[in-house]
């Protein structure tokens, strides 16, 4: 199998789908890999490291789409990369579909068979290939909210483990998944005052066992939601619907009532974003004002941060790429039960319930055209 590694194309996405090692382990069965030259730059690894490993080296994005069965991505094609969209041609990246119509209609009318990292599912229901930057979101969270406080970023001018003799700030954080939990952790570590909720008492009595005595945990409804955000100095919003748009619990008029300066980062925003008010942004340009408030959305968080992110991403794609390769699409998905999840479109079917519900589009039963 031809196997591509475009280069990203998404604002300041540093990241890189594939490394040296996979290369090295996917040429030793025999299969192709074509990189275009500067695709890994931004993650420290150079054209060098891809031609040692056996990587073939192409200058543009085009002879890499073109010449390739299966591309590997990170991040789902923007509308300049909608024409390299083909039958015939397997997509393995994060999509987020239920928040992208015109890309849902384009891998459906090309016929691309468009499978999505964030809904490759474990037995045990995880979410294996979402999880690694789902931490690294919700740590990044808690540094940008800290950054956007400062006066002089138009925060309120809060240090959040404040001094002695001065309040702590205040945090709250809606959604006590990998994400939530890491925004958690960073909390904690911060010394701040730190309220969580979550819909799920198991969740919030996991994150109480790991830090007693430290967090106020809640469950989370609209009265209680209100009344945290009301007098929170950041909230951060990490709810997850696995491949469905996120539920909007924050709303405008909830924001109306924090104090100016207070900031709210919303990691579900790849999901369409679980504040009322939000809407994506992008590195050059992170933030914007709601009611005197700043909104951090960046669809990309893990993008600033390349070396550590590429690092955790390749090292859980890696198992499910070498089987894409050595299977087959069709022979993968029928394989694994958690790669079969993963599929997003196929020949142009829409084969994802949630998505389809999100967008009102009709589904295809996935054994009705796989198989599995």
């Amino acid at each position: 199998m031809r196997v591509g590694v475009p280069t990203e194309v998404k604002n300041n996405e540093f990241r890189v789908s594939c490394t040296p090692a996979i290369v090295r382990e996917l040429t030793a069965r025999g299969h192709e890999v074509l990189v275009q030259q500067g695709a890994g730059v931004g993650s420290g690894i150079t054209d060098v490291d891809y031609a040692a490993a056996g990587a073939r080296l192409l200058p543009r994005a085009r002879e890499v789409w073109e010449g390739s069965d299966l591309v590997l991505k990170v991040k789902e094609p923007v509308s300049g990369e909608y024409p390299f969209l083909r039958e015939g041609l397997t997509l393995f990246t994060y999509l987020h579909l239920a928040a992208d119509r015109p890309l849902t209609e384009a891998l459906l009318v090309s016929g691309t068979r468009a499978l999505a990292y964030e809904t490759v599912r474990a037995p045990d229901a995880s979410l294996p290939l979402l999880m690694p930057m789902s931490e690294i979101a919700g740590r990044l969270s808690l540094t940008v909210a800290a950054y956007h406080l400062m006066r002089d970023e138009g925060g309120a001018g809060i240090l959040l483990s404040g001094v002695p003799g001065t309040p702590r700030g205040r945090v709250v954080v809606i959604g006590a998944g990998t994400a939530g939990s890491s925004a958690v952790d960073m909390a904690v570590g911060a010394r701040s005052e730190v309220t969580v909720l979550d819909v799920d008492a198991a969740r919030l009595r996991q994150v109480e066992a790991h830090h007693p005595g430290a967090v106020t945990t809640l469950v989370s409804t609209r009265d209680t939601i209100a009344a945290a955000v009301a007098g929170a100095d950041v909230v951060i919003g990490s709810v997850l619907v696995p491949g469905a748009r996120a539920p909007k619990l924050v709303t405008d008029d909830m924001v109306q009532t924090m104090r100016p300066g207070s900031v709210l980062v919303d990691i579900a925003i790849d999901q369409g974003g679980c504040f009322e008010g939000s809407r994506p942004t992008t590195h050059d340009a992170p933030t914007f004002q709601v009611h005197g408030t700043t909104f951090y959305c960046v669809a990309n968080m893990p993008g600033a941060v390349p070396r550590t992110a590429t690092t955790a991403l390749t090292s859980a794609t890696m198992r499910h790429v070498l089987e894409l390769a050595e299977r087959g699409p069709a022979g993968a998905v029928d394989a694994s039960p958690a790669l079969a999840q993963g599929v997003n479109t196929w020949d142009g079917h829409l084969v994802n319930a949630a998505v389809g519900a999100a967008l009102d589009l009709p589904v295809t039963t996935p054994s009705d055209l796989i198989g599995t």
